[in-house]
């Protein structure tokens, strides 16, 4: 891997371009590679006929082996984002082995974890876990900064595919003690409301309201997923008018993210629902 990946500031793929966009006139970058990572950032803010524009771009310059890999794995992306699942999952299975081949063990991981992300249950742990054996094995600091997301893509289809909570429990809390680790304080966060969301799912209403409300007071309001768990802990706990204040704010937040209302049409109709 190269000093490339050190531009990336997922949060914000409008700052990302335009950093790679300097980075087309410094000699330390390929071409060809740093236009893949443009094309991610479009394909980020869900303009993909930009993003295939430039990865056409990358293929047509000369290239080395890695930005090869580079370009299957974000035209992968790009159908996958689209629903084409299939065709994603051969560009990125392709880019696992590519990757392999040269011994690019951080994108061998981002590799396996595509295909898992392509599949559930079964086929999913298994790519998940194949790219979790390779993370923790490597001895790149790059590759093994993804043992923090793969413990928490296991928690979920442990959690969504197999209702086996216990066990999501436990890659949940990895996952977050992997974050502190890393330093990094919104993931953080983000690793803290599954291990509460997963409270939830095992009974554990107190205490996954107490974590929820913890997070809600250390700047999380403006966070619908937290003010939804909020009100589905109250209303587990049997206090369902605490819970409707919750309800409306999670509708209101949530109802105005473009993923959201794609994704998850059940949750985004419940929260109107119960915030009337």
């Amino acid at each position: 891997m190269t000093l490339l990946d050190d531009l990336w500031d997922f949060s914000d793929p409008d700052l990302s371009e335009s950093r790679f966009r300097e980075a087309l006139a410094d000699d330390r970058f390929e071409r060809s590679e740093v236009l893949t990572q443009i094309a991610r950032t479009y394909s980020l803010r869900g303009r993909y006929p930009e993003a295939r524009h430039l990865l056409s771009e990358a293929e047509r310059h000369p290239h080395s082996n890695r930005a090869s890999v580079r370009i299957l794995l974000e035209i992968g992306r790009c159908h996958n984002s689209a629903g084409e699942k299939q065709h994603a999952r051969c560009l990125f299975v392709q880019a696992w082995q590519a990757a392999l081949d040269l011994r690019e063990d951080a994108l061998a991981v981002d590799s396996a974890h595509m295909v898992a992300i392509t599949h559930s249950g079964d086929p999913s742990l298994e790519w998940n876990r194949r790219a979790l054996a390779l993370a923790e094995a490597s001895l790149d600091p790059r590759a093994r900064r993804w043992m923090a997301s793969l413990h928490n893509n296991l928690g979920w289809v442990y959690h969504d595919d197999y209702r086996d909570y216990p066990r999501a429990l436990v890659h949940f809390e990895r996952s977050l003690a992997a974050r502190a680790a890393q330093g990094d304080p919104e993931a953080v966060r983000i690793a803290r409301w599954a291990v509460a969301r997963c409270l939830r799912s095992l009974g554990r209403h107190d205490q996954a309201l107490e974590e929820q409300q913890r997070l809600l007071d250390e700047g999380g309001a403006g966070d619908g997923y937290v003010h939804e768990e909020i009100a589905e802990c109250l209303v587990a706990l049997g206090r369902e008018t605490e819970a409707d204040p919750y309800f409306r704010q999670a509708y209101d937040l949530l109802s105005a993210d473009p993923w959201f209302s794609q994704n998850e049409p059940d949750r985004l109709a419940r929260l109107q629902l119960a915030s009337r």
